[in-house]
């Protein structure tokens, strides 16, 4: 399987200075050549990317593992672009990645198609990889706060189920506190009369 793992850039101890975080991120690109040369550039850029040639192949990579990007060249023509998105979120495999088309310059009909399909953006060619980087990483870190939310409100959530069922068991509690005061004061009632039936009838 082909596969591009960065080696980053050193880390010089003295500057403070500390490369970005490695993202993972998978090209799906059908010209071996342009594949080959995006995937050494976005390397150098402290990406580990994953190579498929096609929207099937795409989904094979993607079992059994997650990334943080899908860039997929709209040009692509086994499986289009549009319609691997669709099969890779159907499917499950998409996790959190944010899905990023390549497309031609003037190709605004597609920019269109993609977006309105639910691609979170695009970049067109030729394209500058600085730009492609700043775009990615602002991608990434939009998705890390929007699964930071969803974490947060799913813990809201099962405290407020918790909490339901504890006031749940409250009710309950209360309900046979209630039932047995109410049988304990038709006990006293029902002694009281017992007693004054025996003082009337020793009378």
């Amino acid at each position: 399987m082909p596969f591009f793992k960065s080696t980053g850039q050193p880390h010089d101890e003295f500057s403070g200075a500390r490369p970005p975080r490695r993202r993972s991120l998978l090209l799906i690109e059908e010209d071996a050549t342009a594949r080959a040369v995006i995937a050494r550039r976005l390397a150098h850029l402290n990406y580990d990317v994953i190579l498929a040639e096609d929207g099937f192949a795409a989904l094979n990579r993607l079992i059994g593992r997650t990334v943080d990007i899908i860039l997929i060249d709209m040009g692509i023509r086994k499986l289009p672009a549009i319609a691997a998105m669709k099969k890779i979120r159907a499917a499950g495999l998409a996790g959190n990645a944010s899905f990023v088309m390549i497309t031609g310059t003037q190709d605004s009909a597609s920019i269109v198609e993609a977006l309105k399909a639910g691609a979170d953006d695009h970049i067109a060619k030729p394209f500058d990889f600085d730009v492609l980087d700043a775009q990615l990483r602002h991608l990434c870190g939009r998705a890390e706060q929007i699964g930071a939310l969803a974490r947060h409100n799913a813990e809201l959530d099962a405290r407020i189920a918790r909490r339901a069922v504890e006031l749940g068991e409250t009710r309950d509690a209360l309900r046979e506190m209630q039932a047995d005061r109410a049988r304990l004061v038709s006990s006293i009632q029902a002694l009281h009369e017992e007693i004054a039936r025996l003082s009337a009838a020793r009378n």
